[in-house]
């Protein structure tokens, strides 16, 4: 049987590379290799780059509601095409198809949000600040950006970037995730079959080369990455050296307190779909609950609905969670577990020997569950990226508060509670980016940005909502007077007056 080989797109044509290293794409279920992927040349790299510089000439030429009606199409195709998505999705990532379905309409809610893009991309006026004299400014485009995914989120973390990018006036060079770039790569197909002219949106695949040509070829002005923090760190810093924008997501650790107040059985269900869903492959995972007072009670219960999770290929549309990305994260994923017994962890659910009849190869780890967990343990300090849950306890609301303020990352955190005193007084002292009050994992919709702090972010403009229209923009101030045919020139002024 003849393996797929997955093409690059650069200037509006799908290229066979011409490297000598692919990589295989697997099946996380089954270990079947689906397809293959390059590690895209140094040459074919900047050439996706350099015809991106080319088309920008024109693209930021065009006018807004053309770029509209584009986005309007590109949001239509989606739509059409999610099943087909999330089918993609599912084959190459694992997770479940809900769940994969789930992701593309995230993904979509970013385009749709594009399509107001001739009012997000006004500028502010000033009439007559100084005797017939205006200001006014103009949001205009960069150039050619570029994005960087993780493999976590292969329709949504594209979507999270070129849309508004292109929308903007940019061109872009798309670098998704090797271990699942076909959903990435078939978004950029409809993109192009909505209107996207050649060269304006180009993807090319590879590792941590071509991401460093990326960084510092000189067409590129902005660079978006979403991913680890070992990789986020170097992304920044070898785009900050080459003078581009960068803005990186990166890693985090999510807590989540639970009060005693709040609606028990609800709490308890949505702990469980934010620290297993995806087998906990999310940067937003809820990996981390805080069970204040008297809610350290229902350590127990919580256990034993853990363990009843189900487990199963991502096509079982019954199972809870699907297979771990690759055996290598599934190792990485024992061995930290591992570690949390060692340090003296108490495991209340162990999901180490999961095996998934029929799927025997696949890399399932089961739900797993630690309590009597100390920060500094290894389970703790890392960030797992698989189904755990980590159970920590505190007698007040103000030591669960200081917990998350004293964790090196600010992705996330959320609280369930009815009160709305302790509500708002999370809102106001738990520093983290994106802050939940009864919802787990508290992504914001595309049109608000997406928000991440501390140890979990750099650069100061994330995406989405207005922080991207920023980050993809720059401002150029006018300040303009128009003389009377007949008026008479005044007397020299060497001040910096208007008047």
């Amino acid at each position: 049987m003849t393996v797929r080989r997955i093409p690059l797109l650069i200037n509006g044509k799908l290229v066979q590379s011409t490297s000598t290293q692919w990589l295989d794409v697997l099946n996380p279920a089954t270990q079947e290799v689906v397809a293959q992927v390059p590690m895209a040349t140094r040459a074919e790299v900047d050439e996706a780059i350099e015809n991106a510089d080319t088309a920008f000439q024109s693209w930021k030429k065009v006018p807004l509601g053309h770029r509209m009606r584009i986005m309007l199409k590109l949001q239509q195709l989606i739509r059409d095409n999610s099943g087909k998505l999330a089918e993609m999705i599912t084959l190459e990532h694992g997770k479940t198809l809900p769940d994969a379905e789930g992701e593309v309409a995230r993904g979509l809610e970013v385009v749709e949000h594009a399509c107001s893009i001739t009012s997000l991309q006004m500028g502010e006026m000033a009439n007559n600040v100084a005797g017939n004299i205006d200001v006014y400014t103009l949001k205009k485009p960069l150039g050619v950006g570029a994005g960087i995914t993780a493999f976590n989120f292969p329709v949504m973390l594209p979507c999270f970037m070129f849309p508004l990018a292109l929308a903007t006036g940019n061109t872009f060079v798309l670098k998704p995730s090797e271990q699942d770039p076909t959903s990435s790569l078939y978004l950029a197909e409809l993109a192009l079959e909505a209107g996207i002219p050649a060269g304006v949106l180009n993807v090319v695949h590879g590792g941590k080369e071509v991401v460093d040509r990326l960084c510092e070829h000189p067409a590129i002005k902005a660079v978006s990455f979403i991913g680890s923090t070992n990789v986020g760190t170097q992304v920044y810093r070898r785009a900050s050296e080459h003078n581009k924008r960068a803005q990186c997501m990166m890693g985090a650790k999510n807590h989540c307190i639970i009060m005693p107040d709040c609606d028990k059985e609800q709490a308890i269900n949505n702990i469980l779909g934010a620290a297993y869903g995806a087998a906990g492959q999310r940067c937003m995972a809820n990996s981390v609950v805080i069970l204040v007072g008297e809610t350290n009670q229902w350590i127990d219960e919580i256990a034993l609905r853990s363990h009843d999770m189900k487990i199963g290929p991502g096509t079982d549309r019954s199972a809870d969670l699907g297979p771990v990305i690759t055996p290598q994260a599934k190792a990485r994923i024992i061995r930290l577990i591992d570690s949390g017994v060692e340090q003296g962890a108490t495991l209340m659910v162990d999901g180490r020997d999961c095996v998934v009849k029929g799927y025997e190869k696949g890399n399932f780890v089961g739900p797993t569950m630690f309590s009597n967990v100390t920060t500094d343990m290894d389970i703790y300090t890392q960030e797992i990226f698989g189904p755990t849950l980590i159970v920590l306890q505190a007698a007040t609301f103000e030591d669960a508060v200081e917990i998350i303020n004293q964790n090196p990352n600010g992705n996330g955190a959320s609280i369930f509670t009815n009160s709305g005193y302790y509500a708002r007084r999370f809102e106001n002292e738990a520093d983290a980016g994106q802050l939940g009050i009864n919802l787990p994992i508290p992504v914001p919709v595309a049109y608000f940005s997406f928000t991440g702090s501390r140890g979990s972010k750099l650069g100061d403009l994330g995406p989405n909502g207005k922080q991207a229209i920023a980050f993809w923009t720059q401002t150029k101030t006018v300040s303009a007077r128009w003389f009377a045919p007949d008026e008479e020139a005044g007397a020299v002024n060497t001040t910096i007056s208007m008047k």
